[in-house]
């Protein structure tokens, strides 16, 4: 009889040895989901990696703590080029967020990069304003990414990083400004 339990102490005592090696597993999943919380509703943003005008490189993460405001938009939509004024005095103000802009170049009947880059600066002379950053998505990569329908589109997202909100059409700078008051 002494040698059926040693078998069964044996495997007593490896089965809690593998019971507190796994219980010490989920005593670290908690401690890496606290790292990750989040401070916004819904999912991460798109970590793009684009190009300005000037040719510098922007990317998602170097924002990383800073709330974010992107806007869609194309040198063909008239809303768009109707909100331009109103976007750069927005871009000029101190906010609590960032402005930026995306054009896709080469996608949806956008210009290629170099034409809009000299109609842009066109534009600028004439009517916009210095203050629009411009970031350049050639072949619409991140448009699709984010989910773009349409010109214009105005994408929030928070100092977590995370896509609060993605609206068609114009927002005018009051109601961008009422938004971000309520993401963090």
């Amino acid at each position: 009889m002494i040698r059926g339990k040693w078998p069964l102490a044996i495997i007593a005592l490896l089965s809690l040895l593998l019971v507190l090696a796994a219980c010490g597993d989920q005593n670290a999943a908690p401690k890496a989901q606290a790292a990750s919380t989040t401070l916004n509703k819904g999912a991460a943003a798109p970590m793009f990696d684009l190009k300005d005008l000037d040719g510098n490189e922007v990317t998602l993460a170097s924002l990383a703590g800073e709330k974010v405001y992107v806007k869609y938009w194309a040198s063909w939509c008239p809303i768009c080029l109707a909100g331009m004024n109103e976007l750069n005095t927005l871009a000029g103000q101190s906010n609590d967020f960032k402005v930026i802009t995306i054009v896709s170049p080469n996608f949806k009947g956008e210009q290629s990069p170099e034409d809009f880059a000299q109609w842009f600066k066109g534009l600028q002379a004439e009517q916009t304003g210095t203050n629009i950053k411009v970031l350049l998505d050639e072949d619409g990569k991140f448009a699709q990414k984010f989910g773009i329908r349409g010109y214009p589109t105005s994408i929030y997202i928070g100092s977590d990083g995370v896509l609060v909100k993605s609206v068609p059409g114009h927002n005018p700078n009051d109601v961008i400004t009422n938004t971000f008051k309520e993401i963090s």
